[in-house]
């Protein structure tokens, strides 16, 4: 089985010109953990996680004692925080060196790479280095079970 026939093929994306209020708008309506960064031209550019996003919005425990020390005023840091840093943009958070497949590699090498490095989606990129969609572990499990159901 090849990628192109398990693949979501409308991945849900964000240009890599976007700033960090719209990566979190994206997130939250999407209720994704990562998101495809693409150029202008959708170019696969690299991916940003939820995780990177949050952490360059945390203050750190100089920050937190700053604010007094208390729960309340790091809960008051990191919301004032997130209002400076929104407008900034994404690209210093973006992962480029990302791993990628293209829509002919084997389901099962693709399932390899996300079990071995622990990666729970990975970016589907032709030949022209376009975003074709993404390929997810429920993806292929899905595809298992039906062809599993169709053999019997």
């Amino acid at each position: 089985m090849i990628i192109r026939e398990l693949m979501t093929v409308y991945p849900i994306c964000i240009d890599i010109n976007a700033n960090m209020r719209r990566a979190a708008e994206i997130i939250s309506i999407a209720e994704v953990s990562d998101v495809m960064v693409v150029n202008d031209k959708r170019h696969f550019v690299g991916v940003l996680s939820e995780g990177d996003l949050l952490r360059a919005l945390l203050p750190d425990f100089e920050e937190v004692l700053k604010a007094g020390g208390t729960l309340s005023g790091a809960f008051s840091f990191f919301v004032d925080k997130g209002e400076r840093l929104a407008n900034r943009s994404i690209e210093p958070l973006v992962i480029t060196d990302c791993i990628t497949v293209a829509p002919t590699d084997q389901a099962a090498w693709a399932a390899t790479i996300m079990v071995r490095k622990q990666i729970r989606r990975l970016p589907v990129v032709n030949e022209n280095g376009l975003l074709v969609g993404t390929v997810s572990r429920g993806d292929i499990c899905r595809a298992v079970i039906y062809n599993a159901e169709a053999y019997e």
